[in-house]
C-alpha cells in the first residue's frame, strides 16, 4: 500500500536521529560552526540546526550538497548513518 504525501515512515524518527548524530558528530571533527557548515553547503544555519536536533529529514539534495561541505561522500554519510540506526531503533 503507497503512502500518501505528508505521511512519514514509521523509521523516520530513528533516521532523523542517527543521521543527526552523524552530522553532529562529523561537523565537530571538521571545527565548523553551523553558519559555517550552512554557508559552504548552500543552507541556512537554522536548517543545519533543525537537522543537528532532529526536526527535520534531509532531501536527497541537502544531502549531497551537506556531504559536499564536510569533504565526505554521500554514500559515506548515508554508511555512517546506516549504521547507526540499531542504537536508535527504540526511537522509532
Amino acid at each position: 500500500m503507497a503512502r500518501l504525501g505528508g505521511k512519514s515512515h514509521p523509521r523516520d524518527i530513528a533516521v532523523r536521529a542517527a543521521f543527526a548524530r552523524v552530522l553532529l558528530e562529523l561537523r565537530e571533527r571538521r571545527g565548523m560552526t553551523q553558519e559555517v557548515l550552512g554557508f559552504e553547503s548552500g543552507y541556512h544555519p537554522k536548517y543545519i540546526g533543525l537537522l543537528e536536533r532532529r526536526k527535520h529529514t534531509p532531501t536527497l539534495t541537502a544531502l549531497i550538497e551537506i556531504s559536499r561541505a564536510l569533504g565526505v561522500t554521500p554514500s559515506w554519510l548515508v554508511d555512517r548513518v546506516r549504521k547507526m540506526l540499531p542504537q536508535f531503533k527504540r526511537t522509532g
